[in-house]
């Protein structure tokens, strides 16, 4: 008999006000490792700004989440949560768009790399291999998300679907454990997305385990093991996609009910 997953990251009770508005409202929910889990609800429904929580953008105003071991009190900083192994992109692609595919990868690597200021300054034998490495494994990356073009390209050139993977591909160079990814289908033809879809699922047999924000309730449906559904910052409905379509605060939520 097959063990359960252990679960990777436990959200209980999360809050978020902007002034009067209230953007989360008691948001509770686990992912475990291992799954794509979707989060889908109309537009301003609080998706992005649990995401902006969960990687340190936006500070909760009451609740926590468990991610591993560690416990935040919906208060931490983006660079501590990226070293737990927490990635994201964005729903508005954040690219340096003046930097070339390779570059924009190694980025991502940062968080790895042992060369101090000093060592950066004068480029010492150390220093140069350990650059010489980490172009190697953004090349590696580059191809694992099907990006096959010259490395010199600049990010502005590539199509808009290929930016969408190489922010994926940057956002998998931090090694992240748990992968959040803010609408990445937005904007793509049928056959972009069924090569996204694809990717998704690679990237999850490969042990990252994948939290989804995505309008394409059809892609969520076919690619993630459960999904979680907000409607005006509340947490409506959750469990797997054949549960949750049939849900009647769902239908609501979506057809205006």
């Amino acid at each position: 008999m097959t063990s359960p997953a252990a679960t990777l990251l436990k959200i209980s009770g999360i809050e978020k006000r902007f002034g009067g508005l209230t953007a989360l409202s008691d948001v509770s929910l686990h992912i475990q490792a291992g799954e794509i889990y979707g989060l889908i609800g109309p537009n301003g429904a609080g998706k992005t700004t649990l995401f902006n929580i969960l990687t340190g953008l936006y500070q909760a105003d009451g609740g926590k989440f468990l991610f591993g071991d560690i416990e935040y009190a919906g208060r931490s900083k983006p660079h501590i949560l990226a070293k737990a192994g927490i990635a994201r992109t964005f729903q508005n692609i954040r690219l340096f768009s003046n930097m070339t595919i390779l570059e924009n990868v190694m980025v991502g690597c940062h968080h790895h790399s042992h060369t101090g200021i000093w060592g950066a300054i004068t480029r010492h034998k150390n220093a140069r291999n350990e650059e010489q490495q980490i172009a190697h494994r953004a090349a590696e990356l580059l191809i694992y998300v099907g990006i096959n073009r010259a490395h010199h390209m600049l990010a502005k050139n590539l199509s808009y679907g290929e930016q969408r993977r190489l922010e994926i591909a940057r956002a998998l160079a931090t090694n992240p454990k748990l992968l959040a990814l803010d609408e990445p289908a937005a904007g793509m033809n049928a056959t972009e997305t069924d090569s996204l879809k694809t990717l998704l699922q690679t990237i999850r047999n490969h042990g990252v385990t994948v939290l989804l924000i995505e309008h394409d309730v059809k892609l969520v449906m076919g690619l993630c093991d459960r999904i979680a559904v907000l409607d005006y910052g509340k947490k409506i409905a959750e469990g797997v996609p054949s549960e949750v379509r049939n849900n009647p605060a769902v239908i609501a939520a979506y057809l205006g009910g």
